[in-house]
């Protein structure tokens, strides 16, 4: 059975208009009319194929590309993509990575590629035809990027890629990677540069699937000597790590957004708990302590929620720099989501813990958002760095 809708009182906060508040309302109606279908949890690779197949035939994925290019909107909107993260994540986990990633793998070919690229790629996207993935890490370069190995060299027309990513997610599955690479231009991240590789290209393989606590796919990814047209340069060469940086400005409030999606299921679920729940001849609910943990629940998920929400209003509308403000939506809310599903696994007690209750499937789901995109001690730094900039001395 479809979950009922998240709790909708923020979209009457003035971050959001009429076009937001009817696109919260076909999700509703999309998810509630088993949209989403039956998951399989089991073989994540098929239901992420189809997943990504449905909100592309709902036409989910269109918020995913500027307008011109098959999409929503003139440009990519991140409180548009905030809305369909939390409503996804409050629904299922799987859903909310199938349709995050089909924004991030392209989101640098939308503000970097060439025509012709944005052409071959954005539109199949929109429409769910190709799956996207977003290759950064490395074995020995997750949060430190200067660190990255992975390199490409220029010969004649073509650049040759040497190296491997790994938790890059839907490899496997993915149609086209947006890679990065180092190509030397100059030391540490001013050296990287950006490309955009397809699955069926010689020399890229799939060195190693990654199972993980909430499995989705993940793999380790291997170039070997492996051509890439020049063509398939983003941007300019040595320009790769500002594209990152710019790509996940815009997705990373989204990241917040599906950690609140999560919270808001783990509060509702243990509300209808707690009043169900009969102790010491009442019911959980009417115990002084739970009412006080239910309370500082619903104040954590609206910390979270004015935070992203303000991120992306302010690149949205106000059309300013969103790095320090999406780095504090980010950190607040996976770290609130994460205590705030942790007392509800309390509350729920041992029932909170056996495999295939919602509280256990969201405990697990959870905790790899306080890492991707960033981990929390990296959006620290980021939020230093940003007020320091700005400080006199």
């Amino acid at each position: 059975m479809p979950p009922k809708a998240p709790t909708r009182d923020h979209l009457d906060w003035p971050f959001f208009d009429e076009g937001h508040r009817a696109l919260a309302a076909e999700l509703d109606g999309f998810v509630a009319g088993g949209g989403l279908g039956a998951i399989d949890h089991h073989d994540v690779d098929a239901a992420c194929r189809e997943l990504v197949a449905r909100l592309g035939a709902a036409g989910l994925l269109r918020h995913c590309v500027p307008k011109v290019f098959g999409g929503a909107s003139e440009e990519i909107d991140s409180r548009a993509l905030c809305l369909l993260r939390e409503t996804l994540a409050y629904a299922d986990g799987l859903a909310d990575f199938a349709f995050a990633m089909q924004g991030l793998g392209t989101g640098a070919i939308s503000l970097s590629g060439s025509q012709a690229l944005k052409e071959k790629v954005l539109p199949k996207v929109a429409r769910g035809e190709w799956i996207s993935a977003f290759a950064l890490s490395e074995p020995d370069a997750g949060s430190d990027v200067a660190a990255m190995a992975c390199a490409a060299r220029r010969e004649g027309d073509d650049f040759v890629l040497n190296g491997e990513k790994t938790w890059i997610s839907n490899g496997g599955i993915a149609d086209v990677y947006t890679v990065f690479a180092r190509t030397g231009e100059a030391p540490g991240t001013r050296g990287i540069s950006a490309f955009v590789v397809f699955a069926d290209t010689p020399g890229f393989t799939i060195a190693e699937r990654i199972e993980t606590i909430a499995p989705h796919p993940l793999a380790r990814i291997r170039f070997e000597n492996c051509r890439i047209p020049a063509a398939q340069l983003l941007g300019n060469p040595g320009e790769g790590f500002k594209i990152a940086m710019r790509t996940l400005d815009i997705f990373r409030p989204s990241v917040a957004a599906a950690a609140t999606g999560f919270a808001r299921r783990a509060l509702d679920e243990a509300l209808v708990h707690a009043k169900r729940r009969k102790m010491f001849g009442a019911t959980l609910a009417d115990l002084p302590t739970a009412q006080s943990t239910l309370g500082e629940m619903a104040t954590a998920i609206d910390a979270a929620a004015l935070l992203t929400s303000r991120t992306a209003w302010r690149r949205d509308v106000q059309k300013l720099p969103t790095t320090r403000e999406a780095a504090m939506a980010k950190m607040t809310a996976t770290e609130n989501a994460q205590w705030v599903i942790d007392q509800a696994l309390q509350l729920f007690g041992g029932r909170g813990v056996q495999s295939g209750e919602i509280t256990e499937r969201l405990y697990r789901e959870i905790r790899a958002l306080r890492i991707y995109e960033g981990a929390t001690e990296v959006q620290k730094l980021i939020i230093g760095r940003e007020l320091m900039k700005g400080a006199a001395g």
